[in-house]
């Protein structure tokens, strides 16, 4: 069983929910006596809501240092916003960052997508991290939304789902523009907010939604129990 490194606190509800669904997911591998190996970095979120991309990069890096050298075998940054450190963080350190567009891109493979909505924060929606990961990789397109629509999701995910605040506005608002990227030949929906998937149930969609953070956590869990090729 291998040691994983958490950077959470973007923000503390999604920390909360990886590291229940890590733990869930691992029980398909340990008897109810074990737990798995985690080591857990938990920042304060105004870091992020900054948005100064150095001192982010900066802190990321030796937050991931650290972990390195508590032990971690590898990182996972558990939220999506933050993957934006990724190109600047994986060259300088010398165990893995699991890329949660890599739990995309294989889920999307798995079922043959090709064409996804993104639903995220400005920072998410405007970053290339994803996007250009995905068409890298997996040779998948994003559909981005319009600036007005990016706005408000961003008003939600950051005075909202990141307090823990989940409304029947915010809601409403999601189910709409999962219709409105399904009409623009959205073949599914990635949920770029780990908070999204608390809020929109796959069964409340007309296409595939892809939850990042349960893909992503069994990512982690297949990581530490060597079932993960990268």
């Amino acid at each position: 069983m291998k040691t994983l490194g958490l950077i959470g606190g973007t923000s503390w509800h999604s920390t909360i929910e990886y590291y229940r669904l890590i733990h869930a997911y691992a029980a398909q591998f340990l008897d109810v006596s074990q737990n798995p190996n985690l080591l857990i970095y938990s920042q304060n979120i105004q870091l992020m809501r900054e948005q100064n991309i150095p001192k982010i990069n900066k802190t990321y890096l030796e937050i991931a240092h650290k972990l390195e050298c508590a032990g971690a075998e590898a990182i996972l940054i558990c939220a999506n916003t933050p993957h934006m450190v990724y190109k600047y963080v994986q060259p300088k350190i010398n165990i893995p960052i699991l890329h949660i567009a890599e739990a995309i891109g294989r889920e999307a493979a798995t079922h043959g997508l090709k064409r996804l909505g993104l639903l995220a924060n400005k920072p998410t929606s405007k970053g290339s991290f994803i996007p250009e990961y995905l068409s890298e990789k997996f040779g998948i397109e994003t559909i981005i939304p319009t600036e007005v629509v990016i706005a408000q999701s961003h008003h939600y995910i950051s005075t909202e789902l990141t307090q823990g605040v989940f409304s029947d506005a915010s809601k409403a608002f999601y189910l709409e523009q999962i219709q409105v990227l399904a009409s623009a030949g959205a073949e599914g929906v990635i949920l770029g907010c780990t908070e999204l998937p608390l809020l929109i149930s796959p069964k409340e969609s007309p296409i595939r939604l892809i939850s990042t953070t349960q893909l992503h956590a069994q990512m982690a869990v297949d990581f530490i129990f060597g079932k993960l090729e990268l």
